[in-house]
């Protein structure tokens, strides 16, 4: 996201959001005397931070640097505790390609041989100019979950059996997000959707949907541009049509674009999915939060049971 050019509503990330919750440390619990210390890990986006927490448990301290559901990293501005979470961190994680630029800097400004870094987008193939929300992909987060296992049994090898637990719990609780994509994707399939922006296309080329937004509408709202002319006219017919059968909305991009495609959705009574590009408050885990926006989409499309 970035918040240029079509009068973006500004993004926050003060004393409401990120100032306020300080560095955002998945365990608290301090341990006994005597044991060892415990993993510094620093993630870009706390999606990334939840999946780490539910396998490293208390053997980690997690800081998360995009946390506040408000917050955009296009935005991200160095605070010093953030400098300090880096320098002091043995493992950091990284969406790439282009989302969190900014954490090439903060790993410039402090530099540690021994540190280990893992980049999403290098895990699985992906290079500049492909979509960047990665963690919409069910098989990356799998992925990413093996191999931050992998990493922290290397950088902790006392603790590889907790850290292989966790990774076992963590499929565990995964296959019944994994079953629900699958599960869906049997009664919605071939279906045809429009998006403001591609936050959600990786899922919805797991759930076998066809997004009919053209490219260029859905890029340049990704970047805080003027979609072409050609480009709204089709979104617009699309829906005036109901050629599209949802609109899947990205909340956390209010822009007077976005803002115009969700009400002539409304009024020509496409159903509206709101998804969000981070992980939002209120308990839920990695896993949970797409099952919630997979049950929205399904009772959007009448094909719950």
């Amino acid at each position: 996201m970035r918040t240029s050019g079509i009068g973006r509503r500004p993004l926050l990330r003060g004393a409401a959001g990120f100032a306020a919750a300080g560095l955002f440390a998945w365990r608290t619990a301090v341990r006994a005397e005597g044991t060892p210390a415990r993993i510094s890990i620093v993630a870009a986006e706390n999606f990334y931070a939840d999946v780490i927490g539910q396998i490293a448990g208390d053997n980690a301290v997690l800081t998360s640097i995009i946390s506040d559901p408000n917050a955009d990293p296009h935005e991200y501005e160095t605070i010093s505790r953030d400098v300090a979470a880096i320098a002091r961190a043995r493992l950091i994680v990284v969406n790439g390609i282009g989302y969190d630029s900014f954490m090439t800097k903060l790993l410039r400004a402090s530099p540690n041989p021994a540190r280990e870094v893992i980049v999403v987008a290098s895990l699985v193939g992906r290079k500049d100019g492909d979509n960047k929300h990665l963690w919409y992909d069910p098989p990356t987060m799998l992925r990413f979950a093996r191999t931050v296992t992998r990493t922290l049994v290397r950088i902790d090898p006392d603790d590889a059996g907790s850290y292989r637990d966790g990774l076992m719990q963590f499929e565990t609780s995964y296959r019944p997000f994994t079953g629900k994509v699958g599960a869906l994707r049997s009664k919605i399939a071939g279906t045809p959707i429009a998006v403001t922006e591609p936050v959600f296309n990786y899922m919805a080329d797991a759930l076998g949907l066809r997004v009919l937004t053209p490219e260029a509408f859905q890029r340049a709202v990704e970047e805080g541009e003027d979609p072409p002319a050609r480009a709204i006219a089709q979104m617009e017919d699309q829906l005036h049509g109901h050629e599209a059968k949802v609109l899947i909305y990205n909340a956390q991009t209010v822009t007077p674009i976005t803002e115009k495609v969700k009400r002539d959705a409304k009024q020509f009574g496409v159903p509206i999915v709101g998804v969000s590009e981070t992980l939002p408050s209120g308990g839920l885990n990695y896993q949970r939060w797409m099952r919630t926006q997979l049950d929205a989409l399904e009772q959007a499309l009448g094909a719950h049971p």
